[in-house]
C-alpha cells in the first residue's frame, strides 16, 4: 500500500454547464468516499493548455496535500500520455495529460519525485469512448491513490524529466525598456505579467506602459486603493507578480489587454500623464 490521500483539488477546462464535472465528482466519491473534492476552477479556456498551466502553477503552493486532477486535454484520446508526477516528497500527486498542463506547477512546487504513466486499466472504468479521460482514466486512478493505491501500481514508471515541459513566456530587457506578457487577466480585470517588481525597480514610481498602439503613464502603489481614481496602477499582485490596474475598474478593457499581449515598460518621456500617442510594438 501507499500513502493516503483525503483531498483532490480539481482544475479543468469543463466549465458548469453541463454535466462533466459532477460527473467526476461522483466518480471520486464512488470510489473514495472519505475523500474531499475542492474546485479550484473549471474555468480555463476550452483548449488552453497554456492558461491551464500557468494557472495550476499560481495555485500550487497553496493547494491542500492529496492528489491534484487536473485536465485541459485538447488531445484526448491521442498518443499524449496520461500520467501522475509526485511532488513535494510525495505529499502531492498531480493527475493529468503529458501535453505541458503538468510541467510548471511541477517546477514551482520543487520538481517531480516518482513519475508513472498511467498504463494500469485495472485502475480504470471501462470506456464506451476515448474522449473523457478525465471520467474513464484521471478520476478513477485519483480515486485509487486517495485509496492508498501506490504510484507504481497504476502504470509504468516514467523519468520526470520527459515530462513535456510548458510554455512559460519570459520577459526580455531592450535597453531601458523591459518586454513582458500579459499572463493573466482576473475577472476585476487586472493584468497581471510576466515580470516580478524587481525587473522594474530601475524604472522608478512613474512607469511608462506602451500597448496595442497607445502610451500611457501608470503610477506605482501598494495596492489598488491606493492607485487613484481614473490612473492606471502598477501592482505587486497576491502572486508576487506586477499587474497593471486600475481602482474598481478594468484596465485590461480599459487598454483592451488578453493573456498574451505584449507590454513594455520604462522610464516616463516627456508625454504627459493619461495622454494617448500612436506607437508601434516590435514582436
Amino acid at each position: 500500500m501507499g500513502r493516503r490521500y483525503d483531498t483532490v483539488s480539481l482544475l479543468t477546462d469543463y466549465g458548469t454547464k453541463d454535466e462533466f464535472v459532477g460527473v467526476i465528482k461522483s466518480v471520486l466519491r464512488d470510489l473514495a468516499p472519505d475523500a474531499v473534492a475542492i474546485d479550484l476552477t473549471h474555468e480555463v479556456e476550452p483548449h488552453d493548455v497554456r492558461g491551464g498551466s500557468l494557472t495550476l502553477a499560481r495555485c500550487i503552493q497553496y493547494v491542500a496535500p492529496g492528489v491534484v486532477l487536473a485536465v485541459v486535454d485538447p488531445g484526448v484520446g491521442t498518443a499524449r500520455r496520461a500520467i501522475a508526477v509526485e511532488i513535494a516528497d510525495g505529499a502531492a500527486v498531480l493527475v493529468g495529460p503529458d501535453n505541458g498542463l503538468l510541467a510548471p506547477a511541477v517546477a514551482m512546487a520543487g520538481g517531480a519525485g516518482r513519475a508513472v504513466e498511467l498504463t494500469n486499466a485495472a485502475f480504470h472504468l471501462p470506456a464506451p469512448g476515448q474522449t473523457f479521460a478525465g471520467r474513464d482514466v484521471f478520476a478513477p486512478v485519483a480515486a485509487h491513490l486517495c485509496n492508498g493505491v501506490d504510484l507504481t501500481e497504476v502504470g509504468e514508471p516514467i523519468d520526470p524529466a520527459g515530462v513535456l515541459p510548458g510554455v512559460v513566456p519570459l520577459s526580455r530587457v531592450d535597453g531601458d525598456h523591459v518586454i513582458t506578457e500579459v499572463l493573466w487577466v482576473d475577472r476585476f480585470g487586472n493584468a497581471q505579467l510576466n515580470v516580478g517588481p524587481d525587473d522594474i525597480e530601475a524604472i522608478g514610481e512613474l512607469v511608462q506602459l506602451r500597448a496595442h498602439n497607445v502610451v500611457r503613464t501608470a503610477t506605482r502603489a501598494d495596492t489598488y486603493g491606493l492607485i487613484g481614481t481614473g490612473r492606471l496602477g502598477i501592482v505587486v499582485d497576491s502572486y508576487g507578480l506586477v499587474s497593471v490596474c486600475l481602482d474598481r475598474q478594468s484596465a485590461a478593457a480599459e487598454l483592451g489587454l488578453a493573456a498574451g499581449d505584449a507590454v513594455v515598460l520604462s522610464p516616463p518621456a516627456d508625454t504627459p500623464r493619461g495622454e494617448t500617442t500612436s506607437v508601434t510594438l516590435r514582436r
